[in-house]
């Protein structure tokens, strides 16, 4: 393994815990009216547009004109978007500040750069990262390796000497193409033990 100089963390999914039916669950009487919903009309698709930095309001309108019959629960979207955030995954935000004695930590997300800052404001652990490089601000989204390669450039960084950790498998196999070190992040997975194990901590 070459020698590695930076981490990268994904925030959804490895560091933050967000997800829509925190909020709809609230929304719909049944979970089957929640799904049909965010499988359909609010779906994941459309809410990587915004992430690529189409603005919440011109996604909200364009949505609503497409599905006026749920104009209300679509405006919540964005609206009550604070709702959708969970906690952070404890296990893996307190690995930060002790690889930070050894490593340089980044962040590398697909996120809208209007949502973000709730999120920032919600979590104190973006204040310990190096730095980040954020889709929203960038109009464009992983796995495009221009978002990566943004990263390297911005912060003069080597891919080889970098570990990527994304929950996403495309994502991590863009990154892979570019020549990180990645790791694949799954549920239940044990983060520390892995860095253990392969001798990065």
């Amino acid at each position: 393994m070459t020698l590695l100089k930076n981490i990268i963390f994904d925030f959804g999914g490895v560091l933050i815990d967000w997800n829509p039916v925190y909020l709809y669950r609230k929304v719909f009487e049944t979970d089957g009216e929640m799904n049909y919903f965010l499988e359909h009309v609010c779906r994941y698709d459309w809410n990587l547009l915004q992430d690529e930095g189409r603005s919440l309001a011109e996604g909200t309108r364009i949505l609503q004109e497409k599905h006026p019959e749920y104009a209300e629960e679509i405006s919540m979207y964005y609206g009550r978007w604070i709702e959708m955030l969970g906690s952070a995954y404890e296990e893996n935000r307190k690995l930060i500040k002790p690889l930070k004695e050894k490593y340089r930590v980044y962040g590398l997300t697909n996120w809208s750069a209007e949502t973000l800052p709730l999120a920032m404001d919600k979590f104190d652990f973006f204040q310990d990262l190096d730095g980040m490089v954020v889709s929203g601000e960038e109009k464009m989204v992983k796995p495009d390796r221009r978002l990566y390669e943004v990263l390297l450039d911005r912060y003069a960084l080597r891919a080889a000497e970098s570990l990527f950790i994304d929950d996403n498998l495309a994502n991590i196999e863009a990154a892979r193409e570019l020549g990180f070190q990645t790791v694949h992040y799954t549920g239940g997975m044990n983060l520390e033990a892995w860095l253990r194990e392969n001798n990065v901590w």
